[in-house]
C-alpha cells in the first residue's frame, strides 16, 4: 500500500486516527509516506502531514526542533486556519526556547492578527462555527497567549516597562464573551499569570521590597514555583541579593519535573531550556557565595545542555568554571572535562 500513490488518501486517514490515539511514531511513518507521494502537489493534505510531523518531532533536542520548525514554516499558510493558530503557537514556543526573541515576537504578532480576525468574525456573525474545524483552545486563549509571549520577549530584553504593558492586555477580560466554561477558565488563568508576573517584573527590575510578596503569592501554587524560583535566582545574581531562605523553602522544586496548568503541561521545550539555565544560575549564585557545590551545578547544567543541545548555556558554564576553577577538586575537574569535551 505504501508503494501505490492511489492509497495516499486512505493512508492519511489512518495516520490521522493513529495521531489522535497518541500513537505518534506509527503515524509519523504514514505521514512521511504520504508527504513523499504528494511532494509535487500543492495540497492541504501535504501541509497537514508536515504539521503533524513537526508536532511529532518536537522534543528536548533544540537542534532537531529548529530543523523541524524551518521545514514546517514553509507549509504554515497552507493548513486550515485552526491548525495555523496551533502551529504558530508551537513555533513561538520553539523559537522562544532557542532564544530567538525577534522571531518569537514576530510569530506572536501573527498569532494575534489571525486569532483576532477569527474571534471578530465569529462574534459579528453570531455563529458558533459548529461546521468548522476548531483550534485546540478557545480563540481568546491565542489572543492572550500572544500578549503573554510578547511580554516574555520584553522580559528577556530587560524591558520590564513594556512587559507590564502587555500584562494589562492579557488580563483585560472586558471584551471576552464568557458563555462557556473554557473561556472562563482561560480568563482566570491569564489573570492569575498577570498578577504573578506584575510582581515578577517588579522583582526583576530590582525592587527587592516586593520579593517577599512575590514569594508569598506563588508559594500556594506548586505548578508556578519552579519558574518563579528560576527568575528569583536570576534577579539575585543580577543585584547581589541573598536568597538562601527562598532556596531552602522551595528545595523540593529544584529537581527537574514537569508542571501542569489548567491547559495541560508547560511547554516541554521552554521548561527544558529553563531548567538548564536555572542550574547555571544556581551554580553562579553558590560560587559567588564561595560555596564549592556550585561546581557540581555547573556540571549538571552542562549535562542538561548536552541533552537538549543548548550551546549558549554550555558556553556560560565554561566561562563560569574558568573563573572558579580553583574551587574544583580533581574529581570535579574530570567530570567537567567529560561534559565540556563535545563543545571544544
Amino acid at each position: 500500500m505504501l508503494e501505490k500513490l492511489t492509497y495516499a488518501p486512505m493512508l492519511f486517514e489512518v495516520a490521522e486516527g493513529l495521531f489522535q490515539e497518541g500513537q505518534w511514531q506509527a503515524a509519523a511513518l504514514l505521514y512521511k509516506n504520504v508527504s513523499d507521494c504528494e511532494k509535487y502537489q500543492n495540497s492541504e493534505r501535504l501541509a497537514v502531514c508536515q504539521y503533524r510531523l513537526f508536532r511529532i518531532a518536537l522534543g528536548d533536542d533544540q537542534t532537531r526542533n529548529l530543523q523541524a520548525a524551518h521545514i514546517f514554516e514553509c507549509y504554515l499558510n497552507r493548513v486550515d486556519e485552526a491548525d495555523q493558530l496551533d502551529g504558530i503557537k508551537n513555533l513561538v514556543n520553539v523559537y522562544y526556547s532557542l532564544h530567538k526573541w525577534a522571531k518569537a515576537d514576530k510569530l506572536a504578532q501573527d498569532m494575534l492578527h489571525l486569532s483576532m480576525l477569527r474571534y471578530n468574525l465569529q462574534r459579528k456573525s453570531n455563529r458558533r462555527m459548529t461546521d468548522e474545524k476548531k483550534p485546540e483552545k478557545p480563540l481568546c486563549f491565542y489572543i492572550y497567549y500572544s500578549h503573554l509571549m510578547r511580554a516574555s520577549v520584553c522580559e528577556e530584553y530587560g524591558d520590564f516597562t513594556s512587559a507590564l504593558k502587555f500584562v494589562t492586555l492579557y488580563t483585560d477580560a472586558s471584551w471576552v464573551s464568557k458563555d462557556d466554561e473554557d473561556a472562563r477558565m482561560t480568563v482566570a488563568q491569564f489573570q492569575e499569570w498577570g498578577t504573578a508576573n506584575t510582581l515578577l517584573y517588579q522583582v526583576m527590575s530590582g525592587q527587592q521590597e516586593v520579593l517577599s510578596e512575590y514569594v508569598d503569592h506563588i508559594s500556594p501554587q506548586s505548578d508556578e514555583i519552579f519558574v518563579a524560583l528560576s527568575n528569583i535566582l536570576t534577579s539575585a545574581n543580577r543585584y547581589g541579593w541573598n536568597v538562601d531562605y527562598i532556596l531552602v523553602r522551595f528545595a523540593n522544586f529544584i529537581p527537574y519535573q514537569t508542571y501542569a496548568t489548567e491547559f495541560g503541561g508547560y511547554n516541554q521545550q521552554i521548561m527544558s531550556d529553563q531548567h538548564t539555565k536555572f542550574l547555571a544560575e544556581l551554580a553562579a549564585y553558590h560560587l559567588h557565595n564561595k560555596r564549592k557545590e556550585g561546581i557540581q551545578f555547573i556540571i549538571q547544567s552542562l549535562e542538561s545542555s548536552a541533552r537538549i543541545n543548548n550551546e549558549s548555556t554550555a558556553i556560560k558554564c565554561a566561562d563560569l568554571f574558568g573563573k572558579h576553577r580553583d574551587q574544583a577538586d580533581e574529581k570535579a575537574q574530570v567530570q567537567y572535562n567529560l561534559q565540556i569535551g563535545p563543545y571544544l
